[in-house]
């Protein structure tokens, strides 16, 4: 790990570096002058390698772009970044916190995308008073029974994006459907959200297939699908298995007679990967490709010309993390210290985010559009809007937040 001031040159903005400046436990500095003067100190805990890794790289990548076209700065005070790779290993998640916490002390950290790692993050943040930004893991109790006024989520509930699909596809006629996904706590929580959905619309699960996380020795599964002849396949994979797992699908003779759905994960970043063999698949997400707003079409510009790569949901949640906390620093003059003030302020933020109108709930996650998808032609492009302003109902959250 090393450390750079926030002027981020094409290697610096897709890898990143950094750090400085005041205590997230402590957040003081003696008068709001001074605490304008001093950097702004980000700890990104993303995966930066392992299955996970693209996925890691561009929330980065949002993060950085959204910083860099507000001149390098966070509520007007310059922006320096230290960068842990969590690998998306729970095991370590403890003791990386505590690294930007206490050695490097951060005054916010920004991460990450396994929820299992992110659960980690989550304690120690409620234990130490740090300002916490999670812009990808959809893990339930974040915003839930965990949820505190310095735990902030620019990205979704893994029940937010996948309670809709129920309603959606017994719409289109299915009544009998299997579920598969990893056997952890996002595909858990995906898959029961679906099923809530859908047998709350009146459809039936058969069956729920899951293999552990991360392996992908899907065959076996997939054989079990293709004897159990359901009308559709709901799926939640993400990353390197999810390319994996919808080419077998293809490979096994699937596509085209068994209707394939998921989670927006299962296609977003891993199209082009995937293939012909995504053609067709449907998913619920808070983002599609080719949303028709002004947000989008400047930030897709923007992220193309500074990366060379066509921007995704999760540059998407990386730039939101970036326009969250600026929204934080300015009520405050800078002086990430106000904590009250900052956190109100985030509170009722009302973001004009490229995924469209973003706000924010009291246990601090989004309130958002859920799009169903369809992969035509390499994009996820949007079919409809299944459910407006859809807000997580934060089972178990008693933050007076």
């Amino acid at each position: 790990m090393t450390t750079s001031i926030a002027t981020p040159n094409r290697r610096s903005f897709l890898l990143g570096t950094a750090g400085l400046v005041a205590s997230a436990a402590a957040l003081r500095f003696p008068t709001p002058a001074i605490a304008q003067a001093a950097p702004f100190r980000v700890g990104f805990m993303l995966p930066y390698s392992g299955t996970f890794a693209k996925l890691g790289e561009f929330v980065d990548a949002g993060f950085r772009l959204q910083v860099e076209s507000m001149g390098g700065q966070l509520g007007g005070r310059p922006v320096e970044f230290v960068n842990v790779d969590d690998e998306s290993k729970p095991e370590t998640a403890t003791d990386n916190m505590n690294r930007l916490v206490g050695r490097e002390k951060v005054d916010v950290v920004v991460g990450t995308v396994h929820s299992g790692v992110a659960m980690a993050m989550v304690k120690v943040a409620r234990d130490t008073g740090t300002m916490l930004v999670i812009p990808n893991a959809g893990v339930n109790e974040a915003t839930g029974p965990m949820c505190a006024p310095n735990i902030f989520r620019t990205s979704f509930s893994n029940w937010q994006v996948c309670h809709p699909m129920g309603k959606v596809m017994h719409d289109a006629g299915h009544r009998r459907v299997v579920t598969i996904s990893w056997r952890y706590a996002a595909g858990d929580q995906m898959i029961g959200a679906f099923k809530e959905g859908f047998t709350d619309a009146g459809g039936e699960v058969v069956e729920e297939l899951a293999l552990p996380f991360p392996e992908v020795e899907f065959q076996a599964l997939i054989t079990r699908i293709a004897t159990l002849k359901p009308d559709a396949v709901f799926a939640f994979f993400a990353g390197g298995g999810a390319v994996k797992f919808v080419k077998d699908y293809a490979a096994a003779g699937l596509h085209g007679q068994i209707p394939l759905y998921g989670s927006g994960f299962l296609t977003d970043g891993t199209i082009e990967a995937q293939g012909a063999a995504a053609n067709g698949v449907r998913t619920t997400l808070h983002y599609a490709d080719d949303l028709d707003n002004p947000a989008n079409v400047a930030f897709l510009k923007a992220f193309r010309d500074k990366t060379g790569k066509v921007g995704d949901i999760y540059s998407v949640q990386g730039w939101d993390a970036a326009s969250l906390i600026d929204v934080g620093l300015k009520a405050t003059d800078g002086d990430w210290s106000a904590r009250e003030a900052a956190v109100a302020a985030m509170r009722g933020a009302k973001l004009d985010s490229p995924r469209g109108p973003l706000s924010f709930n009291k246990a601090g996650n989004p309130i958002q559009n859920i799009y169903l998808r369809e992969v035509r032609d390499g994009r996820n492009a949007m079919v409809e809007i299944a459910e407006a302003s859809v807000d997580d109902p934060a089972r178990g959250c008693r933050s007076g937040a």
